[in-house]
């Protein structure tokens, strides 16, 4: 599968090839998800829920560390924010289209969109400039914090919402494809968590447009490669939000930071 490969259209129902070509993958790319008008108010909603943040002088949602940065101009800025659709009705709204549902029959019988669980929805704003904090990530698996916090891999998609048109010097999303089918082995050993950020023979770029939608299992191996531009052009913002079976786990506001947590070079 190289940078020619299908996209598709999400509907209320998956289609058999849709469910084939993700089951053999483990990576699915949906396009024109949302509209560019509803893409703006995303961003638009992010900002706000950014400034309230910054004023409040926040350092954690639900135990989730929030990862702060710089913008081009100095001043300061979110660039990992966790659980925004608690934090905007908009966003929260967001994640009540009914599209969305389709996705649950790829994680089976107890699917759910993980509203309260794990991050919640994240919201990654990248920008490579010369006082920026988050500009790419090494190489991962999503199931590895089941693993952490001493439990079994339960199914776990990954759900990217794409607000940025990009190209491949932009950077973003690689993944294996897979991988998810690996052995626990490799799941664990294949690269070395978040230190390794070589490209692989096997990886490929994933380039969404602005509104796109994009599946990954959670058991995939993939990294945020850094944009080779620098300044305005290298803005990228993308939501991610988990689709989750297994135990009922919602955090609160006295929930733990997580071990894996606690350095900040690894959040995602």
């Amino acid at each position: 599968m190289d940078a020619a490969y299908p996209r598709f259209t999400l509907s209320d129902v998956l289609t058999n090839e849709q469910r084939a070509f993700f089951d053999e993958h483990g990576f699915i790319h949906f396009s024109n998800f949302i509209s560019p008008e509803v893409v703006q108010k995303v961003i638009d909603a992010s900002r706000e829920v950014e400034q309230d943040w910054l004023a409040k002088g926040l350092e954690k949602i639900n135990g989730v560390p929030i990862k702060y940065g710089k913008d081009l101009d100095g001043s300061p800025i979110v660039q990992r924010f966790a659980f925004t659709n608690k934090f905007h009705p908009f966003l929260a709204d967001l994640l009540k289209d009914n599209r969305l549902q389709a996705l649950l029959a790829l994680v089976g019988q107890g699917g759910r969109i993980g509203t309260d669980e794990k991050d919640g929805m994240v919201f990654n704003h990248y920008v490579n400039g010369p006082l920026s904090k988050f500009t790419k990530m090494g190489w991962h698996t999503d199931g590895l914090r089941d693993i952490f916090m001493g439990g079994r891999l339960n199914p776990m998609l990954n759900v990217g919402i794409h607000l940025n048109n990009l190209k491949l010097e932009n950077g973003g999303l690689r993944i294996i494809p897979g991988t998810h089918k690996q052995s626990l082995y490799q799941f664990l050993f294949r690269k070395k968590y978040f230190i390794s950020h070589d490209e692989d023979p096997n990886e490929l770029a994933v380039r969404p447009s602005a509104g796109d939608l994009t599946v990954h299992d959670g058991r995939l191996w993939h990294r945020v490669a850094q944009s080779s531009v620098i300044g305005e052009e290298s803005r990228r913002r993308v939501i991610y939000v988990p689709i989750i079976a297994g135990k009922y786990q919602p955090k609160h506001e006295n929930s733990p930071t997580q071990f894996y947590q606690r350095f900040a070079g690894i959040v995602k």
